[in-house]
């Protein structure tokens, strides 16, 4: 089946946009992405300090009341992995679930699934990768022209599923504008060694006359079995194997090197067209995403217990839509936006039959009325609606059919007056939930209704130039989950047999967010801390019974903790020797607490990223440290995951003066092979991350 085998992130200060879902860009750029994209520099070495659109409006990066990274051109290539996930796992606040290479989703201060929401164009991923994590996202990294990641309450603006956070990956398939030249052509090609990793992509735009623009584009990569640093099974788990008394499993603790069955290969292809004319934009698309990737082995340490060495296969068909048209008067826009998907995916089985099938069929439709700017005061209304269809059929059904709805309207309004600049929203949401009976589940009819409000204050003051000091503090309220009420079976991808609560309420939590950030001059620095207290915070916990040989855990409720902070530096040193130096440095840390529980799961540990850029002419250059510290806080049935340091370099080169969008990359990950584990991981103790490796980019922009 398969072959042989910093950025620099503006944290800015949450504005405690009152939790509103407002606009497919919240943060940072993240409304109208392609509009976004479309306004970066041609220079990769980019300044975030441009103008971008939020909620619908102009302001410039330093203006924005959110905790924002941005990952586009140089940054986004040299990160750059097969999956979102690994793609995102360098950037402040930022973890991933790491099951295996290509199945690998992001965590956002210590919140994942259902708590965070993958976004593309502001318009929600339409798969299944938020039900477990061996589900990847049906995005492609290769596809994006920049990904934005909001963190905090204001993520809300995307829904009352993103009390975590929201990615929103940004890509041009609905055009935004008319090029330049007859043809507008970018495309990147890339290898590396971990993985024997080959990727290419390519995309093009096309005028056809009369404001009408064309696009195309197609990707594709494949892998094979990923290379590690060292032993593949923990030091626990090695310890058990080695006192097993059975040569086969002692066998097991001696593995080392090459992850068995994580390989990977996908392709993507997607059309689009828009009339462009200033402001007024309308346009569509439709993409085809296929991808089959292997789930590493969890070894079993039972003797008589087989290990499985599942693959999906995984396939996805999705229609989008968007109209930005002006309007007079009080409003300055009107902005819809919609998308519909058809997903399946089959989980098939070392015999190549197919164990377990999922699908999934539905949509999202945004609209937004954007206000005119007056007198400092701005702001976004709208309204949301999402409609989604589950089943499951095979042997590891754990979830009855199941269809949810949702509809939610919003504001966020913002008002500047001298340094001051004020922002609140609200968004009021209605979520129905229901089940089918299951004879085989032993489940009745089920059905829930939800009504959940959430809100938000901030306010930002410049209180010197280029100092902004923000407060943010929120009420969120988000609906359980279809998993969390309906879920009655043995899950394979948790190795769980999970039981959820149909009498679950809504999850709430009172947060609050302060932000310190500096943003002129040649040093650069952003500082957050955040703090969240729920009540009612859903979790799994085990119960200490056995079903189909797998440990039961019931879905609860109870009071929870979640704090921590990011911080941010960025300097320019100047140029000593005929090289332009800088520095750069971050750090991010959660602790989290359920109250009866104990430790909340799977949180990373304190983290530090050190950098030494440099640049002379075309060639730029950087070195990097990182350090993760050991996680000894662990929930239950979790295992202690021991600290490690990495220690990376690359160097670009810009051949061609008057195309330096032609960009040739070379990168050495984890030079020194060391064996690292993220805690943020279900696997982590019998796949490590991956061991050295060499990386090859070449990318244009013409």
């Amino acid at each position: 089946m398969f072959g042989s085998s910093m950025t620099r992130s503006s944290t800015s200060i949450i504005a405690l946009s009152f939790a509103l879902i407002a606009t497919p860009a919240t943060a940072q750029e993240a409304t109208t992405p392609a509009a976004a994209a479309a306004e970066a520099a041609p220079d990769d070495h980019h300044n975030h300090n441009e103008e971008i659109v939020v909620t619908g409006t102009r302001r410039k990066v330093e203006d924005v009341l959110g905790g924002v990274s941005i990952l586009d051109g140089a940054d986004l290539a040299a990160n750059l992995r097969p999956s979102i996930g690994e793609t995102l796992a360098k950037q402040p606040g930022v973890s991933a679930t790491s099951f295996g290479p290509a199945a690998s989703r992001p965590i956002l201060r210590g919140l994942g699934g259902d708590r965070i929401r993958i976004l593309t164009d502001g318009i929600g991923s339409l798969d299944l990768s938020s039900s477990s994590a061996d589900h990847a996202v049906a995005i492609n990294p290769l596809t994006a022209d920049r990904v934005d990641i909001l963190r905090g309450p204001s993520a809300l603006l995307f829904g009352s599923a993103a009390i975590g956070g929201v990615v929103n990956v940004i890509d041009s398939r609905i055009p935004r504008r008319e090029p330049d030249a007859p043809l507008h052509a970018a495309g990147m090609l890339g290898y590396a060694t971990a993985a024997n990793e080959r990727s290419a992509s390519l995309a093009v735009d096309v005028p056809v006359g009369g404001r009408f623009v064309v696009h195309g584009d197609g990707s594709w990569s494949k892998s094979d079995n990923l290379e590690t640093g060292g032993h593949l099974l923990s030091k626990p788990l090695r310890e058990q194997a080695l006192a097993s008394g059975d040569p086969e499993i002692e066998a097991l603790a001696d593995l080392k090197g090459e992850l068995p069955n994580s390989a990977a290969r996908s392709t993507e292809f997607a059309g689009g067209a828009a009339y462009v004319d200033g402001p007024l934009n309308v346009g569509f698309s439709v993409a085809r995403h296929t991808s089959v990737y292997q789930v590493p082995i969890r070894f079993s340490l039972i003797p008589g217990v087989e290990a499985e060495a599942p693959t999906i296969d995984s396939e996805q068909t999705r229609y989008d839509g968007r109209a930005e048209v002006p309007v007079g008067g009080f409003l300055d826009a009107i902005h819809l936006r919609g998308g519909y998907s058809r997903y399946h995916h089959d989980e098939i089985e070392d015999t190549g039959e197919i164990g377990t099938s999922f699908y999934a069929r539905g949509g999202e439709f945004r609209a937004e009325a954007i206000q005119k700017q007056r007198g400092g005061w701005d702001g976004t209304t709208g309204l949301q609606y999402v409609a989604k269809k589950v089943a499951i059929d095979g042997e590891e059904k754990y979830l009855p059919d199941a269809n949810q709805k949702q509809f939610g309207i919003f504001t966020l309004q913002s008002l500047v007056r001298g340094p001051w600049r004020f922002e609140g929203g609200a968004r009021f949401e209605t979520s129905r939930l229901s089940a089918d009976a299951d004879a085989v589940l032993g489940t009745p009819d089920l059905s829930r209704r939800f009504n959940t409000l959430s809100l938000s204050l901030g306010g930002l003051y410049e209180f010197s130039p280029g100092w902004r000091a923000g407060l943010n503090l929120s009420r969120s309220a988000r609906a359980p989950a279809i998993d969390e009420l309906f879920a009655n079976g043995p899950h394979a991808g948790t190795q769980a047999f999970e039981i959820g609560n149909p009498n679950l309420d809504p999850e709430r939590s009172l947060g609050a967010e302060l932000s310190l950030r500096h943003t002129r001059g040649p040093v650069r620095f952003g500082l957050t801390a955040f703090t969240s207290r729920f009540s009612n915070f859903i979790f799994q916990a085990p119960t200490g019974e056995i079903e189909d040989d797998l440990p039961v855990y019931q879905v609860r409720q109870g009071k929870a903790r979640y704090s921590g902070f990011e911080a941010e530096v960025d300097a320019h040193v100047g140029e000593v020797g005929g090289i332009d130096w800088g520095i750069e440095a971050q750090a991010d840390a959660v602790r989290a607490t359920i109250k009866g529980f104990g430790p909340a799961p799977q949180i990373p540990p304190l983290r530090l990223l050190g950098a030494v850029t440099g640049k002379r002419g075309p060639v730029d250059g950087r070195i990097e440290v990182e350090h993760a510290f050991g996680q000894p806080r662990n929930a239950a049935l979790e295992t202690e995951t021991p600290g490690y340091t990495l220690l990376n370099a690359s160097v670009e080169w810009h051949p061609l003066t008057q195309r330096p969008e032609l960009t040739l990359g070379l990168a050495a990950n984890n030079i020194f092979d060391v064996v690292a584990r993220r805690h943020s991981s279900l696997l982590k103790d019998y796949a490590p991350l991956a061991g050295r490796d060499i990386r090859l980019t070449a990318r244009f922009d013409f």
